[in-house]
């Protein structure tokens, strides 16, 4: 038999998940932003021109 569900967390546990949101909110905010500084440079271009190269070739195309 399944334990019956607390209504209310012990008020040390309270807010945690909130916390959790927030850690991972601003951590998929702060990769997204690297992603973003990367993929809109010399760097991003250089790669996406190589792989799209690359995917020519696979294909025979290029």
């Amino acid at each position: 038999m399944h334990a019956p569900l607390r209504a209310h967390a012990p008020a040390a546990e309270r807010g945690i998940t909130t916390a959790e949101y927030a850690v991972g909110t601003a951590a998929g905010a702060g990769l997204a932003g690297l992603l973003y500084t990367m993929l809109t440079g010399g760097f991003g271009q250089k790669l996406l021109t190589t792989l799209f190269d690359h995917v020519l070739s696979l294909l025979g195309v290029g």
